[in-house]
């Protein structure tokens, strides 16, 4: 392993962060065993309290199993971790991540329409005023990252219309995995979200209760912008040295 001392103003979140890496990075495999307590806290120069806290994120996350009396095993995430663990694998060590983009890009043209869709059964009308406030600062807007801004705005309040608190916690974290990105992704989705009446046909349909309309709405806001950004990847995939 090539853990370092860590920076003492955030402790246990710099202990997660290295051995995140380190588990994400493979140099820690699934079924390895963690070193103990004491020998991290020397290796990293901290104190036990906070390799312990790190390591109980650690298991929270799905990353590692704990027995009491017992070695700490590392998992294997993909069995195991949540879609909290999704920002974490999208820029590893600086690096992109083209295939974990790729998978983002996916949920987000399976899950869109279906979101839509529940949002013109559940939310209806009363979804009208924060749609159509969400739509007009879109339209309004130049700049390219401040228009991305506004469209998730308005798909928060898809979401919100839909009432399902799954693709709520689901959403939130492609949000957040999403927005620290969104200048990079500027000038993929400017054909997205420079469209401003799709957003106003899809704010009709769900306002209206046309669920079958909703859904199509959403498929011909996403589909374009998502086709074109997943061909641009597998491009870069093919072009990229294995």
């Amino acid at each position: 392993m090539a853990l370092q001392p860590v920076n003492r103003r955030s402790v246990p979140e710099d202990v997660f962060d290295q051995l995140i890496g380190e588990v994400l990075r493979g140099d820690l495999r699934p079924g390895d065993t963690l070193p103990s307590e004491r020998r991290l806290a020397e290796v990293l120069g901290v104190s036990r309290p906070a390799v312990r806290e790190a390591l109980k994120r650690m298991t929270a996350t799905g990353l590692v199993e704990v027995r009491q009396g017992d070695a700490t095993t590392v998992r294997d995430y993909r069995r195991h971790a949540g879609l909290d663990l999704l920002p974490h694998l999208v820029v590893r060590d600086g690096v992109l991540d083209l295939a974990v983009v790729r998978s983002i890009l996916e949920t987000r043209l399976h899950n869109g329409p279906k979101v839509a869709e529940l949002a013109a059964r559940r939310g209806g009308p009363r979804a009208r005023e924060p749609l159509a406030a969400a739509v007009e600062l879109l339209a309004a807007e130049s700049d390219p990252v401040a228009r991305q801004r506004h469209a998730l705005s308005f798909w928060d309040h898809v979401v919100d219309a839909a009432d399902s608190v799954a693709f709520r916690l689901m959403y939130n974290t492609l949000r957040a995995t999403y927005e620290p990105a969104l200048a990079a992704l500027a000038t993929v989705m400017a054909a997205e979200v420079g469209r401003p009446d799709a957003y106003r046909r899809l704010a009709g349909a769900i306002c209206d209760g046309d669920e079958a309309g909703a859904q199509r709405a959403a498929a011909d806001l996403l589909e374009p912008a998502t086709t074109a950004i997943l061909a641009a990847l597998a491009d870069l995939e093919e072009s990229t040295p294995s």
